[in-house]
């Protein structure tokens, strides 16, 4: 039994989806939310989740990104292309959210086996399984040239469809990946691109920022010659649980949930608020 089979045969799993509810609000609720399911999982105080979401057009700012030397031009720049642009407060660099972007979160509690590896080697290994009929081989290695580059960027033929991402807190673990799912890989990643080219003008960045490259991101609907929908993924997720032995069960947050998200919401709120504000004081600067 691989790491896969075993964290769903014979498992609870709450499944809630925010696929379409998530297009009217925040993508800092989000956050918040995985924040407070991670919490509440890692407390023992609810089983594993499986959480699909999805938000109009946002751009995801990492920490390194929000500390650019022109990086208010550059969110200016997102902001006159019709993007949102937020903070977030882990790892990462600059992401795309839009109606063609799926987000799936696996919320678990943090084992002793729990290793950062295994949760990406999870993530991959369903990747895969939901997509047993993709065009090539699905990998995960860095891609050269793509926005948000990591170790576990997944391809297929060279081109990255999917970027994978963790956060543990409180004993809870939470493992999340972006799909791109529809529309031009290539244009969002020209979307980023034109806006580290105005972020790192005028000054010395601290980090090698992405040299990125369009023509190496692609959406599975490109890579697959026809288009592949969010509603298809999450027919293909859900099928996948339940004929793998999963208990599998529509949740929403318990009243002691709320309260711990209302109180997380208001913590990434203030936080984006304060690294925007720092972007605006750093640019009047140079």
């Amino acid at each position: 039994m691989n790491i896969l089979e075993s964290a769903i045969s014979n498992q609870s799993w709450r499944w809630i989806d925010h696929s379409s509810s998530g297009l009217q609000f925040n993508a800092l609720q989000s956050f918040a939310m995985d924040d407070t399911l991670c919490t509440s999982t890692g407390e023992g105080k609810s089983p594993s989740v499986l959480r699909a979401w999805v938000h109009s057009p946002t751009i995801v700012l990492g920490i390194q990104d929000s500390r650019l030397p022109s990086v208010q031009a550059g969110i200016n720049y997102l902001k006159d292309q019709g993007y949102d642009v937020i903070v977030r407060n882990s790892g990462g660099l600059a992401v795309v959210l839009d109606e063609g972007i799926l987000n799936l979160s696996l919320i678990m509690t943090e084992k002793k086996k729990f290793t950062i590896d295994y949760g990406y080697d999870m993530m991959w290994k369903l990747i895969q399984e939901v997509f047993t009929d993709s065009p090539g081989k699905i990998e995960a290695y860095e891609v050269e040239g793509s926005y948000c580059p990591g170790s576990y960027d997944l391809s297929i033929n060279g081109q990255k469809f999917a970027g994978i991402s963790q956060r543990r807190i409180r004993g809870g673990a939470a493992v999340q990946i972006y799909l791109c799912m529809t529309g031009s890989g290539g244009e969002r990643a020209a979307l980023l691109k034109n806006f580290y080219d105005k972020a790192v003008a005028g000054g010395k960045p601290k980090f090698s920022w992405p040299k990125i490259k369009p023509e190496v991101m692609a959406s599975l609907s490109e890579l697959y010659g026809t288009e592949i929908t969010v509603n298809d993924v999450l027919y293909r997720l859900l099928t996948f649980f339940q004929n793998n032995g999963a208990y599998l069960q529509t949740s929403q947050l318990t009243n002691e949930e709320i309260h711990l998200f209302d109180y997380q919401v208001q913590r990434v709120t203030e936080r984006n608020k304060k690294a925007l504000e720092r972007n605006k004081d750093i640019s009047n600067h140079l």
